[in-house]
């Protein structure tokens, strides 16, 4: 499989925008690789919108690189990303003009598809603007997908048409290795937390080679780019929250910070072992809501405290207690919801995946409260207990 596993990588259109070139995209692909984020499993350095000139070539039709901010032609910068032992992603639009109203690829597939192989593109992020009122969504994705599939190099395709048209029911038939399900991101903790919440019910969906997509992270950003809107700014705290929901969803993981001015903290937590591990799991299968006897099963009635739980492929499973609103937040979740009623004689043995700190082994029942947007996110691994011990009530945040 081309994608087995939720792609790793970096997108510049979350910090930069319009405002990429040459020197940008080799400094990304450096950083990448000096902070080590290749290491851990990072990618992908894909250039997003904006980087190409006004109009086609009109001698060849063919789509041409901006000679100001490329002005080496975009081979040469395919060419330096896979030096580094990463693999090139660009950008292109299923309509008529891109979304910041450059060249599309609606009715010139085939020949983008043959440009993008001939410059060693590994990854193509594929767009929604301008599309045609006349013409079919899913059919012109199908159409790229062929094309894709005709140019003679392996290229990821993650269409981005924000959930248009149930894409998740046609997706994988479309070739598609990702598909946003969402709408654009902002660095903001409503954002993150609407986004996540939008798609709790959507991701039986996703898996292996082919993933529902929350958009790029923002983590990171702390209020500096090109998605900044208001007042509510993430914090470092919230920035885990977004940061672990991604993980145990299953969405891709696409930085979008200036990754050379990320902290040490902020590459401390994109690059925790437990939580990659939770998202990269080779199962790939998706988290589940444990606490669904709050609400019922609408999804106008989704909670806004949630504990998601995951089936990890050694046995262990993903915890999460996640609060998407702006008020403290109560818990209480009832291990017959995991699978582990008291009669099994099983209970959970916790470890928080921050900081490494044990809590020993719990049954029945664990009540919390979480700070707003704040979460706890544990590995737990399944024992005997021979006692019944309830959880403890804990706040976190």
């Amino acid at each position: 499989m081309l994608v087995n596993l939720p792609p790793l990588g970096w997108n510049s259109w979350n910090t930069f925008g319009e405002d990429i070139n040459d020197e940008l995209i080799r400094q990304s692909a450096d950083q990448m690789v000096a902070l080590g984020l290749k290491d851990a499993g990072y990618e992908y350095i894909v250039i997003d919108d904006c980087w190409s000139e006004r109009q086609r070539d009109p001698e060849t039709g063919r789509i041409v690189a901006d000679h100001v901010k490329f002005p080496n032609g975009m081979k040469a910068v395919a060419d330096y990303v896979h030096s580094k032992g990463l693999k090139f992603g660009m950008y292109s639009c299923a309509g008529v003009r891109t979304c910041a109203d450059y060249p599309g690829s609606f009715d010139n597939e085939f020949l983008d598809t043959k440009t993008f192989a001939e410059w060693g593109v590994d990854y193509l992020k594929y767009d929604y603007c301008n599309f045609p009122k006349s013409a079919n969504g899913p059919t012109a994705y199908r159409r790229m997908g062929n094309a894709l599939r005709a140019c003679g190099r392996d290229i990821v395709y993650s269409l981005c048409n924000w959930g248009s048209d149930d894409v998740w029911s046609w997706v994988r038939s479309a070739g598609g290795h990702l598909y946003r399900s969402t709408g654009d991101i902002f660095d903001s903790n409503t954002s993150f937390a609407s986004i996540a919440r939008s798609q709790l019910q959507k991701f039986c969906y996703s898996g292996n080679n082919c993933f529902n997509d929350m958009d790029m992270l923002t983590v990171g950003m702390f209020g500096k780019g090109n998605v900044v809107r208001g007042d509510d700014r993430c914090t470092m705290e919230t920035y885990k929250t977004q940061f672990a929901l991604w993980c145990l969803m299953g969405s891709p993981l696409m930085l979008g910070c200036d990754l050379r001015a990320m902290t040490p903290e902020i590459l401390a937590l994109v690059t925790n072992k437990e939580l990659l591990a939770f998202n990269q799991d080779p199962e790939a299968r998706p988290a589940f809501i444990a606490n669904q006897w709050l609400h019922g099963n609408g999804a106008s009635q989704l909670p806004d405290h949630v504990v998601l739980a995951k089936l990890l492929a050694d046995g262990d499973l993903a915890l999460g207690f996640f609060n998407l609103s702006d008020r403290h937040g109560q818990f209480f979740l009832q291990f017959d919801d995991l699978g582990f009623p008291a009669s099994t004689g099983y209970g959970l043995r916790l470890t928080d995946v921050f900081t490494g700190k044990e809590f020993g082994l719990l049954s029945e029942q664990m009540k919390m409260v979480g700070e707003p947007f704040h979460c706890a996110v544990y590995r737990a691994h399944p024992e005997p207990c021979k006692a019944r011990i309830a959880g403890l009530g804990y706040n976190f945040g």
